[in-house]
């Protein structure tokens, strides 16, 4: 066995070294392709991991300490009724809005939690594709049948891709053998739980609302009210860290002051103060050895585990197709001769491709648009929307570590297949 090994050190030294030594530095297209790569990973450090991710982790880590097991098991548990388990994770991208990397910590969360493969996989997928923003603002710039045929075909596909996932790997338990359901220690009302959850939720969600292309109305109005919103929620934390978590009023007052002051310092940086604020939320957490230092702990995990990858992944991704508006090593105009017309073909390159691309929420419809002008077919376009949001090479590194080779294989599959055929039966009737 010992040779196998050194002839396996050997083959990986030697590609090394022909991957050194044939290193395409001085190629134009190279040369940009790496420079995208690190404007992406840039961007994406800036937008997404403070305002984010970490208020995910942060939620992640609240859902494996303060979330009873007993609780995810009868609602989403493999013995949980379908109806109620498959109802709750198909609508709750209503609620978060998130992007395919921001539900990674939440989906990571439940399924160790012990939520069953099927209603966890359909709330992976619903946590970033059924986005009632994204939706309207598709109906609205790409056309009323596209953002309802995308409304629907995300429902069905969370529901869809849910059950057929529970079908291809079946739990071992049979089906008359009864759950052992562990016992529910509630350390507080269950009202309590759900107006902390519903405050970090609050917190994540306005933190990252996007400007809308209207300079009026009730989302223009609320995006320029976003961050005082975004504020009233932090108060609102800090009153339950205080009255329910026990941590001190002047810990709190400090921390507070320190938020207000870089704010008034820098009003044009809103990312200054929330960063100060996290600091000091992690700071007075993680020095606690209570349930709060379990929170932080719990965060911190997901965090160690998700972040890395995530940030690889964006970097092969801005490497491979770069940004919006700019060249990777793949051509875009190769994707955009590829997606025209409505061939099965097509929807496949198109839902393919989607999978591997990085969205940021709502980012996907302006990329599609120009994509159409550019000759994409709107059975493509439609599969584009309903596979690119759920997947990019980032969320599928992360799902990887969490559910396995096979099972990650499976998802990515489903996701395209379903996206290919719902795509090319839409363009054959909306041709």
């Amino acid at each position: 066995m010992e040779w196998k090994r050194d002839w396996k050190a050997l083959g990986a030294m030697i590609a090394g070294f022909l991957a050194c030594y044939y290193l395409p530095v001085g190629w134009p297209r190279f040369d940009a392709a790496v420079l995208e790569a690190f404007h992406l990973v840039k961007w994406y450090a800036r937008e997404h991991v403070l305002l984010c991710l970490i208020p995910a982790f942060f939620i992640a880590g609240a859902i494996a300490v303060f979330v009873s097991q007993a609780s995810v098991l009868k609602y989403l548990g493999p013995k949980a009724n379908k109806v109620l388990a498959y109802g709750v994770a198909s609508i709750s991208g209503t609620i978060l809005a998130v992007c395919s990397c921001t539900v990674l910590p939440l989906f990571a969360g439940i399924y160790r939690m012990g939520a069953g493969l099927g209603p966890a996989c359909a709330f992976l997928y619903s946590g970033p594709a059924i986005n009632v923003l994204a939706i309207v603002m598709t109906a609205r710039i790409l056309g009323p049948e596209l953002g309802v045929a995308r409304a629907i075909g995300a429902v069905a596909f969370s529901v869809v891709i849910g059950l057929l996932m529970e079908l291809f790997f079946r739990e071992k338990m049979e089906s008359d053998q009864p759950i052992y359901l562990p016992d529910d220690e509630k350390t507080r009302p269950l009202w309590q739980t759900a107006f902390y959850f519903a405050t970090m939720v609050g917190i994540l969600v306005f933190a990252n609302w996007g400007k809308p292309l209207e300079t009026s109305g009730l989302w223009h109005t609320i995006y320029s009210v976003k961050w005082w919103i975004t504020s009233g929620f932090a108060i609102l934390l800090g009153l339950e860290l205080a009255t329910w978590f026990r941590i001190s009023w002047w810990k709190l007052l400090i921390a507070a002051l320190a938020v207000l002051v870089v704010a008034l310092a820098f009003p044009a940086m809103p990312l200054a103060p929330f960063g100060i604020g996290v600091v000091a939320l992690s700071y007075l957490t993680s020095t606690r050895e209570d349930e709060a230092g379990q929170w932080f702990n719990s965060s911190w995990d997901f965090a160690k585990q998700i972040l890395p990858l995530l940030l690889f992944g964006v970097l092969i991704a801005g490497l491979l197709l770069g940004r919006q508006g700019h060249e990777g090593l793949i051509p875009s105009v190769w994707v955009a001769r590829a997606v025209g017309g409505n061939s099965l073909l097509s929807n496949f390159v198109a839902s393919f491709a989607g999978a591997f691309m990085y969205f940021a929420t709502l980012t996907e419809v302006p990329i599609v648009q120009g994509l159409m002008s550019a000759g994409m077919g709107k059975g493509p376009a439609l599969a584009l929307l309903l596979a690119g949001p759920a997947l990019s090479l980032p969320n599928m590194l992360v799902i990887r570590s969490i559910m396995g080779n096979k099972k990650t294989v499976v998802f990515v599959g489903l996701v395209i297949g379903l996206a290919t055929i719902c795509g090319y039966l839409f363009g054959a009737v909306f041709a």
